[in-house]
């Protein structure tokens, strides 16, 4: 997957996610934290591939991480993508 993070400059707890679509996707689990070993933030969206995040702290550099599912398992996970 080619994923995208864009972090807002005046607003720096928001981030925009968008990542390349997958045909035999049901939903995407996204994973973020602030350490590459520690993305206990967990979010699954159904029929998008795009995230609106709101639940950064604005201080802190974030880690985020996209994985496909759909009802015959999950997908490999992407690359870990660095936010600061």
């Amino acid at each position: 997957m080619n994923d995208i993070v864009l972090r807002g400059k005046s607003e720096r707890r928001n981030a925009w996610l968008k990542w390349k679509q997958s045909d035999d996707a049901t939903g995407y689990t996204i994973y973020a934290g602030v350490k590459p070993d520690k993305l206990y933030i967990n979010v699954i969206i159904y029929g998008k591939n795009e995230y609106y995040f709101t639940a950064m702290d604005g201080n802190k550099v974030y880690y985020f991480q996209i994985e496909a599912f759909n009802e015959n398992g999950i997908g490999p996970r992407s690359k870990i993508v660095k936010v600061e």
